[in-house]
């Protein structure tokens, strides 16, 4: 643990966010939390996200003591302002634009903006989100320049000094699951695998080696494929 200092973790309940939080509670002496409701089709990430805080306080004692107050936010005007495949019973597919059918216009900015306006509040000054440009679906709001550019912004906008820490943003699927194992070792990994949500149509009838999910969605895809990765790379010695 390299500081005292509050950070404050995005976490929707997904393995991204989930690993984001081991990596937080290894550098920082308070880790709070923020969590949003967006009329999201896979609802069933927010109650994991709250077993999955269980499980991280019953797997190290450090890092119970470390993980503070989580908050939840209300942002329905996702669904409001269009539908999309992650807030509508919409196809998932490439749209027109290029861009997937469950790309949800400014969700990213907004929860960053609104978590700063909450890190403001609590005196917070490192925010940390889950994004990443190397294995992701083309999302434009969780690319580095994006993430940059809203650190200018919100600093500026708000007179403050907030990082935004994206860990995971230069990493592989396979990357990330290792990274879970480096924070919290295989007992964090099998927590993130069973108590982690990622599958865009919120199933969770099965648990495959991966986690739960329905298999083929664009989601579960990226995960049985980093996990299938992460799985090479130890067989290699890499774990």
């Amino acid at each position: 643990m390299h500081s005292k200092e509050t950070a404050l973790v995005i976490l929707s309940g997904g393995q991204d966010s989930a690993t984001c939080l081991g990596w937080a509670l290894e550098r920082f002496g308070r880790v709070s939390t923020i969590g949003f409701h967006y009329g999201q089709r896979h609802t069933v990430e927010m109650d994991c996200r709250l077993r999955l805080m269980d499980e991280v306080r019953r797997l190290s004692p450090g890092w119970s003591e470390r993980l503070a107050d989580d908050t939840t936010v209300e942002l329905a005007l996702f669904r409001e302002l269009g539908s999309t495949a992650l807030t509508h019973d919409v196809a998932i597919e490439m749209g027109r634009n290029g861009l997937p059918t469950t790309f949800v216009p400014g969700r990213n900015l907004v929860f960053l903006t609104a978590a700063a306006a909450h890190a403001y509040r609590q005196g917070i000054r490192h925010i940390i989100i889950g994004v990443c440009e190397t294995d992701y679906s083309g999302y434009p709001d969780c690319r580095d320049d994006t993430i940059k550019a809203m650190q200018v912004a919100l600093n500026l906008g708000m007179e403050s000094r907030f990082v935004l820490h994206t860990p995971l943003m230069w990493l592989t699927k396979g990357a990330t699951w290792e990274l879970a194992r480096q924070v919290g070792g295989d007992a964090f990994v099998e927590v993130v695998l069973e108590h982690t949500h990622t599958c865009y149509k919120g199933v969770r009838a099965t648990r495959h080696p991966w986690g739960y999910g329905c298999g083929d969605c664009p989601a579960c895809d990226l995960r049985r494929q980093g996990w299938a990765d992460y799985l090479r790379s130890c067989s290699g010695g890499g774990c």
